[in-house]
């Protein structure tokens, strides 16, 4: 977090995980409905309720982490456009409250040790399929000396269907963000390039250079 700009996104991963811009309109974004599967930093849900003024809750199984949140990284209480439900997230995104009301899911679940994706099956990804609007996009942050970026892909497209599956190339951290459609589309080339110049014109995100390392696993 930089101290001057508690809302800023350091981290290009972090960056990458707003990858879903790309798919909507601009004019669309707010009122939108975000939700963050681990809080971490509370980064991406800072940055989506005040920067994107979306409606935004993130589930966050430890109470430690999100005492560490508001003491030390400016995540402000809840209000009206912002929830953290402490619960587990495996067991939280079944209730059907949730249900197709998810325009953005960003997934960021591991343990103390980063060592591989705490929840990454199948029935896992299927429930955040159901979680989405008919726009909605997952966004997943692969990175753990355990984990296996291609098994991790291959159960994800079966859940979401290999047409609705895009990969960025690894940062040079080693995070791979990998994007879900709920609807598979497939944007013209200069309709991304518009929607990244807006998003950088509006929210100062690099979606330029997402457009150029950023492509669907299916030609």
């Amino acid at each position: 977090m930089y101290l001057d700009n508690p809302v800023g996104l350091v981290h290009e991963y972090i960056q990458r995980m707003l990858a879903w811009l790309l798919f909507v309109e601009p004019d669309t974004v707010k009122g939108r409905l975000a939700m963050q599967l681990g809080l971490g930093a509370g980064s991406l849900t800072k940055f989506c309720t005040k920067q994107l003024h979306m409606k935004t809750t993130a589930i966050e199984l430890n109470p430690q982490v999100l005492v560490a949140c508001r003491g030390w990284f400016k995540l402000p209480a809840d209000h009206a456009n912002l929830q953290v439900v402490l619960a587990d997230a495996a067991q939280e995104i079944q209730n059907p409250k949730w249900w197709g009301s998810v325009d953005a899911l960003q997934v960021d679940l591991y343990d103390h040790e980063a060592a591989a994706p705490v929840l990454d099956s199948l029935p896992f990804y299927n429930h955040c399929r159901r979680l989405l609007t008919a726009e909605g996009c997952m966004t997943v942050n692969l990175f753990g000396r355990a984990s296996s970026f291609e098994r991790s892909v291959e159960k994800i497209s079966a859940a979401f269907g290999k047409d609705a599956v895009w990969t960025f190339k690894p940062t040079r951290e080693g995070n791979t963000v990998v994007l879900a459609q709920h609807t598979p589309s497939r944007p013209r080339r200069e309709v991304l390039m518009a929607r990244a110049n807006a998003i950088e014109v509006r929210w100062g995100l690099p979606a330029d250079k997402w457009v150029r390392v950023f492509k669907p696993i299916l030609p």
